[in-house]
């Protein structure tokens, strides 16, 4: 397998934004997840591991290394978040928190933090896995 070539002359989006920024945003991110109502219920109480494995997935997402796959194997993330209701209220929550995470992550530029959100509001709506919660 070779590298992916990059599209952008700055790299991929991984380069562009580098490992330190976005070890601060997903810091950020799971400090706001572990406070959203909505969220709370799907997540454990320590968000530690949690928080490594988002790190390592988004890390070769965004075109870094593949930490993610050598670690745990294929990230199957619709399979593996099967377990867990996730219905389109808490996916619109758990992207909440990612839009506040990148407008406190200001060492993340504008044009790259569109571009991140955009492709993770692909990955939310893919794994939307329930009809919303009857009240």
């Amino acid at each position: 397998m070779t590298a992916p070539i990059p599209l952008d002359p700055a790299g991929t989006l991984y380069d562009r934004i580098g490992a330190e920024n976005l070890h601060l945003l997903i810091g950020r991110f799971y400090a706001r997840v572990a406070r959203h109502p909505e969220l709370i219920p799907i997540f454990p109480a320590d968000l530690t591991l949690t928080a490594q494995k988002q790190e390592a997935f988004l890390t070769g997402f965004l075109g870094g290394p593949p930490l993610y796959h050598q670690q745990y194997g294929h990230p199957r993330l619709r399979a593996r978040h099967l377990p867990f209701q996730i219905t389109p209220a808490r996916a619109r929550a758990w992207l909440a928190c990612m839009r506040e995470a990148l407008r406190e992550t200001p060492e993340i530029g504008d044009e790259d933090a569109r571009e991140l959100y955009a492709a993770l509001n692909r990955v939310a709506v893919h794994m939307v896995n329930s009809a919303e919660a009857e009240g």
